[in-house]
């Protein structure tokens, strides 16, 4: 056997004048045979690693693109010695490798930016794979948080959004209530007004008008009015219950990504936040940051937003219509009942005439009747015989003698008589008369006092309805929209 040294530098080897080997063999051939073979093996082995790229770097490569990385190695190859050992059937026994001098990469992004990259020199990774790894897995971690602190902000600001509808939405709800006082406070001054108006004097008084009817259409549009908001008032309650869960859920979802940053800082990564982009929310995936939860919580939200806020429209035209038309209706009543006290004391003041004529009346009635009985008290003469005139009396000698005739009657008793009688049944006439004349002058006080009384009860029940009108339970932008609405219709109409 001879030994062959082969010196290489680099790629390029330098063969070396083969020393001979000493002639004493001990060992048997089979033995010297399975070595040869052996260093054969390894020598095609190590033709097999130089020839135009190893099967091993191949494979680190595919191993390398398939992980998504390949590292950027640098080396230089300085002093790179191997000596191959070549018996006698040509083998090389031996290849030792001397000092790789590596530099670390400069940055994770050069190191990772393609896995398509081969590495230079060196058939195995450098020492600087681990620190490239290390940050590879920063690098993902840090996009992975940034993803989820993502979808947390717009979480937190969706939240926030629900949030401030809420806070709108309860604002509308405490108008609703406002207004439901204030309808409940106008049923309570109409049934007031309705038991005022029963203590009304007469019978005559108390029986129903137009006030009345006024009354009860108020009490049955006020009604109306209270069940539509207090129908409206449980859907508000409703929506708010909805936005409390939508936003619990929101928060839910933030708090729970929040638990990924827990050991981060709100601003490490503020200065390298890279914008948010469309596709980012596009699809959910239960392994990413932005999961199907969140994506239906948002939708959720989306939706129960645009519901309160619809919500809060109908509220705000309901309350707007519900003012104008408990406005109107108070007006309406208050009218009525101002006509009603106006035909009342009208009447009164026909009445107070028409009593002070009827007294006219009486006393010339009573005048009459007295002038009635002197006549007839003078028409029966004086209750003696002796207060007779000698001309007054029947039996003077002028009538004797003018009775001797016969058929000679003087109508002059006969006239006395019938005067007598007319007289007395003129006297009874007007006594009746003057009677009726003063039962009707006490039913026409009875009735003015009836038209007084009421129309001070109606007055009472006007100055009620004006002094508890609560014009601060309404909000004033309503009154004021109320006010425009009424003024627009009017000028509509």
């Amino acid at each position: 056997m001879e030994l062959t040294v082969k010196r290489f530098t680099g790629s390029k080897a330098m063969q070396v004048t083969p020393v001979p080997l000493g002639s004493v063999s001990i060992g048997s051939e089979s033995w010297r045979n399975r070595t040869a073979r052996s260093i054969q093996r390894a020598e095609r082995l190590m033709q097999q690693t130089r020839a135009g790229g190893s099967g091993t770097s191949d494979s680190l490569r595919c191993r390398s693109a398939a992980s998504g990385f390949t590292p950027k190695l640098t080396q230089s190859n300085e002093g790179v010695n191997e000596e191959t050992i070549t018996g006698e059937g040509g083998g090389q026994s031996r290849v030792s490798s001397s000092k790789h001098v590596t530099s670390r990469p400069q940055t994770t992004g050069a190191a990772f930016s393609s896995g398509s990259q081969r590495m230079s020199g060196a058939p195995f990774p450098a020492t600087a794979l681990r620190d490239q790894c290390a940050r590879a897995s920063t690098a993902v971690a840090t996009d992975y948080m940034r993803r989820v602190r993502e979808v947390e902000a717009r979480l937190r600001r969706q939240a926030g959004r629900v949030r401030e509808e809420a806070t709108k939405l309860e604002r509308e709800r405490g108008h609703l209530e406002r207004m439901l006082h204030s309808l409940r406070a106008g049923l309570t001054i109409n049934r007031r007004s309705s038991e005022v108006r029963t203590r009304r004097p007469s019978a005559a008084e108390t029986d129903r008008d137009g006030a009345d009817y006024l009354l009860l259409y108020e009490r049955r549009e006020l009604d109306r009015l209270k069940q539509d908001l207090e129908g409206t008032l449980r859907n508000t309650f409703t929506q708010l219950e909805a936005l409390g869960q939508s936003s619990k859920r929101l928060l839910d979802g933030a708090r729970e990504r929040g638990r990924v940053l827990e050991l981060m800082p709100r601003s490490g990564s503020a200065g390298r936040r890279k914008p948010c982009t469309a596709g980012t929310f596009a699809e959910a995936d239960p392994i990413s940051p932005f999961t199907p939860d969140c994506k239906q919580a948002l939708e959720s939200s989306a939706v129960t937003v645009n519901q309160s806020q619809l919500l809060r429209e109908d509220i705000r035209r309901m309350l707007t219509g519900a003012v104008v038309r408990q406005k109107s209706l108070h007006e309406t009543v208050n009218d009525g009942l101002v006509k009603k006290i106006a035909e009342t004391v009208s009447l009164q003041q026909d009445l107070t005439v028409t009593s002070a004529n009827m007294r006219q009346a009486m006393f010339r009635k009573q005048r009459e009747i007295n002038c009635i009985h002197h006549s007839h008290g003078i028409l029966q003469g004086p209750e003696s015989c002796s207060d007779l005139l000698a001309r007054e009396k029947l039996h003077r000698p002028l009538v004797q003698v003018y009775q001797r005739h016969p058929g000679t009657q003087l109508p002059e008793a006969f006239h006395l008589i019938q005067g007598s009688a007319l007289l007395k049944q003129s006297f009874l006439s007007s006594e009746d008369e003057l009677a009726r004349l003063r039962r009707t002058n006490l039913q026409l006080q009875d009735d003015k006092h009836s038209k007084s009384t009421a129309a001070q009860v109606d007055e009472a029940i006007v100055r009620m309805r004006r002094q508890n009108v609560d014009k601060r339970a309404v909000p004033c932008f309503l009154q004021q929209e109320a006010s425009r609405s009424r003024h627009l219709l009017s000028y509509v109409q």
